[in-house]
């Protein structure tokens, strides 16, 4: 019986970095819309822009991840990512001390943030597979998106006090100082540098080109990235709008919003411990399956948030708690699966198209949130967000990827470039 993965000190220093950042990155999940909606006075459609601002750089993944593969020493450029991060969002604390925040400067942090976001994304890959084995692969998912789901469960909580007692803006300090921690704790971590692909002197414009290449040919990855971009556009649909309705429509304070979504967030705990034996109970493919229709299907009971304030904002928990379940059960095995797939010197580059389409069609949801919200309504909207996101599933049932078990069944089974 082998040692369990969080006694490694490598993984341990790692996964506590992620962890302190996770947490930070709820204060600003929360804050930063509220500092557009309470004190700027933006309405649905400014917070869906908002929200998709965010969003908008990864429709770079696939030209950064296709820079990134040719980068060997990939930790640099994650402590890189968590900098230039830690560095943009201390900006917002200090145009508030001056009294300076305008909706162009949330926009630009939501823009600067997310390329940092990027950047840590695609050069991720590369270093997990340097930190543990194939076989921990599924383990290590687990404990990391159970470090993620804690953080959804005491972050927003801590966040919603945070932001009554200082304001919005200033709780962005704390966030901006958790990556700086991150930073520091990942450059005591040291792994094998992975080798590129070989490539050299291929223009960045055919290495993306590549990349995208090896996603769409690939029938694994082909039918993850249409499930995954299919709950990404509905499901930013309903999460773009989930503050803007809480507060606006539904009278929930920073303090009973952070409060609702941290009770719900109990969910993604409940489904790291899940991922692992459903999917050695159903198999691989089957538990994502579950996933995509649990991750997206709760958002329909959101129009019935009604009553006394406690009824309301148990609705908004039991909404976001179902659905936090959900999303483990999708993020842990899928991941698992993509990593066994792909090859080492193009990890970059897959992560950085996939990531490209998968997390590109973010801002295009958050959009038409907002548009659609403005239109039909803010209830009516996670409703129609509900069953589109629910409707994903049909992707993988006519692929390979429901019928895989374990990742023992890919063996033989990793990409190859296209012809």
């Amino acid at each position: 019986m082998s040692e369990p993965l969080w006694r490694d000190r490598r993984f341990a220093t790692y996964w506590v970095g992620q962890g302190i950042s996770q947490f930070g990155d709820r204060i600003t999940g929360l804050a930063l819309p509220l500092i557009a909606v309470t004190t700027l006075h933006a309405g649905a459609t400014t917070v869906g822009l908002l929200t998709a601002a965010v969003w908008a750089p990864n429709l770079l993944s696939l030209f950064v991840g296709a820079w990134v593969d040719h980068h060997v020493r990939k930790r640099r450029l994650l402590i890189l990512a968590d900098l230039l991060r830690c560095a943009v969002l201390l900006t917002l604390p200090v145009a508030h001390l001056v009294g300076a925040i305008t909706l162009g400067q949330l926009f630009a942090v939501a823009l600067v943030a997310g390329l940092g976001q990027v950047l840590y994304q695609t050069a991720y890959p590369s270093f997990f597979v340097g930190l543990v084995r194939r076989d921990q692969f599924v383990e290590a998912n687990s404990l990391l998106s159970g470090t993620r789901s804690a953080s959804f469960v005491a972050g927003p909580a801590v966040a919603g006090g945070l932001v009554q007692a200082v304001t919005a803006p200033m709780a962005m300090l704390v966030d901006a100082v958790t990556f700086a921690v991150s930073a520091v704790l990942i450059g005591r971590v040291k792994v094998p540098d992975l080798p590129v692909d070989g490539a050299e002197g291929t223009s960045l414009l055919r290495r993306a080109r590549d990349g995208m290449g090896l996603v769409l040919h690939d029938a694994y990855l082909r039918a993850a990235l249409a499930c995954a971009t299919t709950i990404n556009l509905f499901n930013l649909m309903a999460g773009a709008l989930v503050v803007l309705y809480a507060s606006r429509q539904l009278g929930m304070s920073a303090g009973l919003i952070g409060l609702a979504l941290g009770i719900g967030a109990t969910g993604g705990l409940l489904g790291t411990v899940l991922a692992g034996p459903l999917s050695r109970r159903i198999g691989i493919g089957r538990t994502i399956a579950v996933g995509a229709v649990v991750f997206s299907a709760p958002f329909a009971l959101m129009p019935l948030a009604q009553g006394p304030m406690w009824a309301r904002a148990g609705v908004v928990a039991a909404v976001e708690l179902v659905s936090s379940v959900g999303v483990m059960c999708l993020d842990i095995p899928l991941n698992a699966l993509m990593t066994a797939v792909t090859p080492d010197g193009v990890r970059s580059r897959v992560t950085g198209a996939f990531s490209t389409v998968n997390y590109g069609i973010r801002p295009a949801g958050a959009v038409l949130g907002g548009v659609v919200g403005e239109w039909i309504g803010l209830r009516p909207t996670m409703v129609v967000a509900a069953v589109g996101g629910s409707l994903s599933v049909l992707w993988l049932l006519w692929s390979p990827v429901i019928s895989t078990r374990t990742l023992d069944d890919l063996r033989g089974a990793t990409i190859s470039s296209p012809a």
